[in-house]
Parts: C-alpha cells; sequence; structure tokens
C-alpha cells in the first residue's frame, strides 16, 4: 500500500508541540499585533474551496467557522474560490491587503501552498483546514486514515448482507480528486480493510470530486465488467449519488455502497437502501478544534496534536462516526447537519418512520 511521504500521518499520542505566531507577537485576538496593527491581528481569514464536491462547504463549515471565530474576539473573512486557483489567488491577495490575524485556508489543486508562502513571510501563521497541505503551521482535520477504514468496513458490511465472498466479490474503487491530500488517507484506509478481507478492485477510474464525472467514470467501468458489480468503495456521498444513479438505471440492487459527509442525499440512498452507511464528520467538532488552533498560535502557545504528517506538520484530529440507516436519526437529531424536512420527503417518508427518524 502506497502512502504519499506527506499524506501519511503517525501518531504521537498527545504531543505538544510549540509553535510560535510571527506578525501577532504572541497577542490574543484583543490585543495588538506586530506589522498590521489592532485590526489586523483580530482578523481571521478563511478560503473555502468551492460548493460543488460537497455542499458541507458552504451549510456546515462557513457557519460554524463564522459563529466559533466571531465568539473567540476575530473580525472574520470567509470566502469561497469555488474550484477556480485564480480565483483562491485573488482571494488571498485581498485578504493579505487587508491583514490577517491568522489564515484557515481549504487547499484546492496546491493553491493554498503559494498563499501559505505569502503568509508566513508576513509572519502569519496559517491552518490548513480539513485538506493537507506543504507550509501550514498545523493541520487541523478528521482522523482521514480512519474515515477510509469505515468506508472499508461499509463495503464488506454490504457485501456479508448481499451474502457475497469478498474474496470474489466484484468490487469498483471510485476515489476522490488526487489532488486534494486527504483522497490518498481515504483510499489508504479503505483498502487496508478491504484488502485485508481478500478484496482487490475489479476497476479503478480516475478519481474526482464531482458526481457528474464519477456517474460517467461507474458507468464505463460497469460496461467494462460486462454490468456486473458486487460493492463500489465511493469516497464521498455526492460522488456515490452519481454512481447510484448509474446502479438504478441498470436495475442493480444489492450493491454495496459507501460514502462520507452524511448530507441529505447520502442519509435518503441510506434510508431507501442504495447506499450502505456514510461517514459523518461532525463539522462543528472540527469547526472548534480549528478555531482554539488559532488562538493558540496568536498566543504563541504550545500546540497539542495528536499525530503528525511524515513532514513533521502537527496534525489535529476530530473523530469520524459510521452512519448507516438505525443511526440517520442521530445525526437529524445533532442539527445543524441535515433537517427532517430535507430528509423525510414523501418518497422518503415510509423509511423515515422505519428507521425511528423524527423531527
Amino acid at each position: 500500500m502506497k502512502k504519499s511521504s506527506l499524506l501519511a500521518a503517525t501518531a504521537l499520542g498527545s504531543v505538544a508541540v510549540a509553535l510560535l505566531a510571527g506578525c501577532s507577537g504572541g497577542s490574543t485576538p484583543s490585543e495588538s499585533g506586530d506589522g498590521g496593527g489592532d485590526a489586523a491581528s483580530t482578523r481571521a481569514c478563511v478560503i473555502l474551496p468551492d460548493a460543488a464536491s460537497s455542499p458541507r462547504w458552504e451549510n456546515l463549515d462557513r457557519p460554524f467557522l463564522q459563529e466559533g471565530l466571531e465568539a473567540a474576539g476575530y473580525e472574520v473573512d470567509i470566502q469561497n474560490a469555488q474550484d477556480d486557483v485564480n480565483k483562491y489567488a485573488t482571494i488571498a491577495d485581498q485578504q493579505l491587503t487587508k491583514g490577517c490575524g491568522v489564515m484557515l485556508l481549504v487547499d484546492i489543486q496546491k493553491a493554498a501552498e503559494g498563499v501559505a508562502a505569502k503568509a508566513k513571510a508576513e509572519g502569519i501563521p496559517v491552518i490548513a483546514y480539513d485538506r493537507p497541505f506543504s507550509g501550514a503551521d498545523v493541520y487541523v482535520s478528521f482522523d482521514n486514515v480512519e474515515v477510509g477504514r469505515l468506508q472499508g468496513q461499509t463495503v464488506l458490511d454490504g457485501l456479508e448482507t448481499a451474502g457475497k465472498d469478498p474474496a470474489s466479490a466484484v468490487v469498483v474503487y471510485m476515489g476522490g480528486d488526487p489532488t486534494d491530500g486527504n483522497a490518498a488517507m481515504f483510499h489508504d484506509g479503505a483498502v487496508e480493510v478491504m484488502e485485508a478481507a481478500g478484496i482487490s478492485p475489479a476497476a479503478e477510474p480516475p478519481g474526482a470530486w464531482d458526481e457528474e464525472k464519477s456517474q460517467t467514470n461507474f458507468e464505463q467501468a460497469l460496461t467494462s465488467l460486462g454490468g456486473k458489480v458486487d460493492g463500489v468503495w465511493v469516497a464521498n456521498d455526492t460522488n456515490a449519488a452519481g454512481v447510484i444513479k448509474v446502479l438504478k438505471d441498470n436495475n442493480l440492487t444489492g450493491v454495496a455502497v459507501s460514502g462520507q459527509d452524511a448530507n441529505v442525499a447520502g442519509l435518503q440512498n441510506i434510508l431507501l437502501g442504495w447506499q450502505t452507511a456514510t461517514v459523518w464528520k461532525p463539522v462543528k467538532d472540527l469547526a472548534d478544534k480549528a478555531v482554539a488552533a488559532a488562538s493558540t498560535l496568536l498566543e504563541g502557545k504550545e500546540i497539542t496534536a495528536d499525530a503528525e504528517l511524515d513532514d513533521g506538520t502537527p496534525y489535529i484530529q476530530a473523530t469520524p462516526q459510521l452512519v448507516g440507516p438505525n443511526e440517520v436519526k442521530d445525526v437529524i437529531a445533532a442539527g445543524g447537519y441535515a433537517t427532517y424536512d430535507e430528509v423525510c420527503t414523501p418518497e422518503v417518508a415510509a423509511a423515515c418512520e422505519q428507521y425511528g427518524v423524527t423531527e
């Protein structure tokens, strides 16, 4: 199993890593920092990647980060690059011109690396938020190898339910965009579990974070396999929706399908039996950890990390959770992720009742 040297996380226990914030001069958000003055030192600059790969960025990460950073005393500037590296760079330049006490960057196609270099040159601490990249002071994300393991287990559970032997099952691997550093972690975790059970990929199309591309790629893979498939490792719910469209069009039921994000479509597909499970990543937990890391960096205190990447970047981890049909009610009850009205539409209402999903 090949691992990227940047991405393979090495567990440290809870290791304290000293990181001093350059431009802040060790100030808290309420104090004046060097270079940018008080206004700059209290600004938290955030760049989100897009609104298409997953609804979470605008629906979850934005409000949770806004609320948490404001509560910590920051003026907050959150913008979305809409999957455009040029727009990403422009947003960053505008934010840096206005002044930032700290930057939280979600990478797209390595765009965050150039931004991080500019920020660090000005002494501004940088947090890699949910996607790793070189040059960050700290990486805050979920345990992404564990996300992959849970996805791999999802495939095994679905095969078992269908009475399929993993060693002989026809399983297609549908990964995420290889330019997203997390995609390798999801892949490695899933492969670890699936191949230990005897699975080898029958097909593995190019990865993407795109429902339409995933639909096309899976359709081509299915054709190459003569229309035979027992399981599909899919890296997130948006991609899974594309895969499931093909399964429906070909009247293929009982296929093990994994996912991630616990978005509305994913939860509906789980309740209706088209998707075996999803990995729920409680984004508020992640946002809270990122806010705490930002304040710690600006105060010049030690960062306590759960692990580190191979390049030595401290890695603060939030915990993912597996959600099958019996756990959908827990996601809705948590609030802020998916509502009863969104999930339990008329065509899903009977399944909601069956699995105890209530308002």
